[in-house]
């Protein structure tokens, strides 16, 4: 096999790998991995099509769900969807691969989409690198069950379906307990003039209950940096799959190319 040679733009990019591995010396067998890689996997990052790094958990049936906001972008026309689990991977023993591989995809990739259900795993590290520079500004978050909730912030049906999926799914309530309060929760947000049809908390209720997957937790880091992206309009919670794929039009689309691109007149 012939050694790859350096792409034209080798030292942008050398300049990231080394931000990723801490400035220590490579290897020649680790550079020449890394421009194999480069060679393979950043043309399509580089090409005319609107590109989308979407992170999230690759386990079953989180996988599930990534695997539904890749199917609703590669609908559009010239967008570019990829998850880094399909991508070649770098076969090197001594490197941290996985910080290499993400640094050089989110510098290069015009967005990154991250679809989050839980607080554990290595979805959670991912939100901690996309919520500053310098990723945050063409990072988009899309939480499930996340609502920003108080007792007076019922201002959404998002609000009132996870404060009423937390009261379904609460140990130490019977089942009328439940029936009694999740009544009360749509009433008052009835009354403050929330749209609200109280079957359709039920319906989200009864299917979570089917799937055997309740409600989905966050630490209260996870709940600030989703609140960042919030207050930048950046964070699109949900609960339903169908509920997620009519999220992902929230996206920018393909086209015009991304406001954080700066590119030289030609």
């Amino acid at each position: 096999m012939t050694d790859p040679s350096p792409p034209p733009d080798a030292g942008e990019i050398m300049t990231v790998v080394h931000e990723a591995v801490g400035g220590i010396e490579l290897e020649p067998a680790e550079k020449r991995e890394i421009w194999r890689f480069t060679q393979r996997e950043l043309p399509y990052l580089w090409s005319q099509r609107t590109s989308y790094f979407i992170l999230g958990s690759y386990r079953d049936p989180y996988i599930r769900r990534l695997r539904a906001v890749q199917n609703e972008l590669t609908k559009q026309l010239g967008a570019y969807p990829f998850i880094m689990g399909d991508l070649l991977e770098l076969p090197t023993d001594r490197l941290n691969t996985f910080d290499i591989m993400f640094s050089l995809l989110a510098t290069y990739s015009d967005y990154i989409v991250g679809v989050f259900e839980k607080e554990s795993g290595g979805e959670a590290p991912e939100l901690g690198e996309i919520d500053d520079p310098p990723y945050f500004d063409k990072s988009y978050v899309f939480p499930r069950d996340y609502a920003w909730v108080t007792d007076e912030n019922l201002d959404s049906t998002q609000h009132v379906v996870q404060a009423a999926l937390e009261i379904a799914f609460a140990d130490d309530l019977s089942e009328d307990d439940v029936q009694a309060k999740v009544e009360s929760l749509v009433d008052r947000a009835q009354e403050s003039g929330l749209d609200i049809d109280e079957q359709e908390v039920w319906d989200v209720i009864d299917d979570r209950a089917d799937e055997d997957e309740e409600p989905a937790t966050y630490s209260w880091v996870h709940l600030n940096k989703f609140r960042k992206f919030e207050l930048h309009e950046r964070c699109f919670p949900w609960t339903t799959e169908d509920e997620l794929r009519t999220k992902v039009d929230e996206l920018p689309s393909p086209t015009p190319r991304p406001e954080w691109e700066e590119r030289e007149d030609q």
